[in-house]
């Protein structure tokens, strides 16, 4: 049997893995953590999926314990500026489509919606909370949505049923810091110290890590969580690497923590606003914002991104440091080579565009799980556990391209070119039927890859990809009950608003 694990590398993705690997195998399997105390951290996963309270609830962590001590908010969806032109906005929210009749109130808004106001605070609740701020939880802790199941325990993705109305929000290095605490406690070893050589046998499997002061450390199983290094992955093993770049436009990022002159002003939504040669992420934390300038460099220089980053979020304040950092987007061929398994930025990096750093590392140690290996490592299980990989991050990487094709602005030498590049495969003729009709769980990308329907619809409607006509079945049929949806939907959100305490109030409540 595989009786040890030797991680390689620390941040999120290590910590991530480490504590879920402890949680699920117990003493029955030793787990090492091994990170430098030197190598910096990439810091910009500060936005997850809702799917990510999965995780916590599988580790047995309470939302109201750890997310204080990570300066962490609520996430009820990500909000649009400036991508179709300045001064316009819509919301990407983490709630399903109601259905009335057999279509969904988005077919029928396309027909007897109100056009007065956008697509999304037509048919969500959630653009409403948004838009007032609120938090998701009433000041006792019950969830506004009452009928949704607020404990999970050890479940994971693929029994995910219904749709949570948020994520969170949280500062990646104090959740790092957290999770090696809980581990530590729970028996995982952790060394701080430098890897100088990793060790192979005969066949190329890893056999140890040689550091600078502990000397070897040996394992049956190694997983390189040393970030766009792939120290094992890569520079060892030598997995190929397959690029993005040919249809995602963006390779470098700038960063900036920057404190919230009016701190109880916290909004519970992911700002993704577009800018000249990319987009800036606006991310609440309990007392600041992380803020960040997501571009390509082919049309911008570092140094101009950061003035440009710094003049819209932080102007005059010189003194805050900026994390510069070069992305490589694309993902392993294969993510589990031999006896090694590549997770996190090692792995795969679509970009920070919708969140997907961290569901990217719990959909990899949770598969991991699923596929664990004995002493013979199956190479079928070795496949199958490549196939689900890849096919999430395939996925992604098509949903994040329809944002660029499907956005109106065309302002920019960037926006024009993001027209204007190659597409993935199925992409071309999946957003061709959206000129003609909504997407469905049969039309969008057909593998798991964190999104539904509703999603790809939601972003395709708020861009401005509205089918020529709505479905010509609705045009004999009955509009008495979807009307009632909508009225209800617009008296719902406003019976939240009202009763919902703000996002900062809350949490200041559970902070103190």
């Amino acid at each position: 049997m595989v009786r040890s694990v030797v991680i390689v590398g620390g941040g999120t993705a290590g910590w991530m893995t480490a504590s879920y690997l402890k949680r699920a195998f117990a003493d029955r399997l030793d787990v090492t953590l091994v990170e430098s105390a030197q190598v910096s951290r990439i810091g910009v996963g500060e936005a997850t999926f809702s799917t990510v309270r999965h995780f916590f609830d599988y580790l047995g962590l309470d939302e109201r314990d750890w997310l204080p001590k990570c300066a962490g908010g609520y996430k009820l969806g990500i909000r649009f500026e400036n991508w179709n032109k300045p001064g316009e906005h819509f919301y990407h929210p983490f709630e399903r489509l109601r259905v009335v009749d057999g279509f969904s109130l988005a077919d029928w808004w396309l027909l007897h919606g109100d056009r007065s106001q956008p697509f999304d605070r037509s048919c969500f609740i959630t653009s409403a909370l948004c838009e007032a701020k609120r938090a998701p939880r009433m000041m006792d802790g019950s969830l506004f949505a009452t009928e949704l199941d607020d404990d999970l325990g050890r479940s994971t993705l693929d029994e995910q049923r219904a749709q949570f109305p948020y994520a969170y929000h949280f500062d990646a290095d104090k959740v790092a810091a957290y999770l090696a605490e809980y581990g530590v406690k729970r028996g995982i070893r952790h060394v701080v110290d430098n890897v100088e050589h990793v060790g192979q046998d005969q066949r190329g499997w890893i056999s140890h890590v040689t550091t600078a002061e502990h000397g070897q450390i040996k394992g049956d199983l190694f997983i390189d969580c040393t970030g766009f290094r792939g120290m094992l992955i890569n520079q060892t093993l030598g997995a190929a690497f397959e690029s993005f770049e040919d249809v995602l436009p963006n390779n470098r990022a700038v960063a900036l923590r920057v404190p919230r002159e009016n701190s109880t002003d916290m909004a519970p939504y992911t700002t993704a606003t577009a800018m000249t040669a990319g987009w800036m992420w606006t991310i609440p934390l309990f007392r600041r914002n992380g803020n960040g300038y997501v571009y390509s460099d082919r049309f911008i220089s570092p140094e101009e991104a950061e003035r440009e980053l710094r003049q819209a979020v932080a102007p005059g304040r010189d003194d805050l440091e900026a994390n510069h950092i070069r992305m490589r987007i694309g993902r392993n061929r294969e993510s589990w080579v031999k006896n090694c398994v590549a997770i996190g930025l090692s792995s795969a990096f679509v970009e920070p565009l919708e969140s997907t750093g961290i569901f990217f590392v719990q959909h990899a140690v949770e598969q991991l799980v699923k596929h664990f290996p004995d002493e013979r490592f199956d190479s079928a299980q070795t496949d199958a556990y490549n196939k689900r990989i890849a096919h999430a991050i395939d996925g992604v990487k098509e949903f994040l391209v329809l944002h660029y094709k499907s956005a109106r602005r065309e302002d920019s030498p960037y926006w024009k070119e993001a027209k204007l590049r190659a597409m993935p495969d199925g992409l071309a003729e999946r957003l061709a039927l959206a000129e003609s009709r909504l997407l469905c769980d049969e039309t969008i990308y057909p593998k798991y890859h964190g999104f539904e329907s509703y999603s790809w619809n939601a972003m395709n409607l708020g861009l401005g990809r509205v089918p020529r006509e709505p479905q010509p079945a609705l045009k004999l049929m009955d509009p008495t009950a979807a009307l009632a949806e909508f009225a209800r939907i617009e008296a719902e959100g406003k019976a939240l608003v009202d009763a919902l305490p703000s996002c900062y109030e809350y949490l200041a409540g559970i902070n103190d």
